[in-house]
């Protein structure tokens, strides 16, 4: 994996990191794979109800119009 690509997702992550901080959560990037960037849920994030749409509408879709290169994030 490109240095590159896993920066540019670090960066999109830390822009987003404020709004998930401001309700109790976080996220930790894990690792890209093929395309697919595994992430981490914490704090208030993890098992809450939310998680799943707030990881694909929010995290997902911020990343993949920054970075058209990812194909899918998923949480570990």
């Amino acid at each position: 994996m490109p240095s590159k690509l896993k920066e540019r997702v670090i960066e999109v992550l830390d822009a987003i990191r404020p709004g998930l901080m401001a309700d109790g959560g976080d996220v930790e990037f894990v690792e890209i794979t093929k395309g697919i960037v595994k992430l981490r849920l914490t704090g208030a994030c993890h098992g809450c109800p939310m998680s799943a749409y707030t990881l694909k509408v929010g995290i997902e879709s911020a990343i993949r119009h920054s970075v058209p290169e990812i194909l899918e994030v998923v949480a570990i």
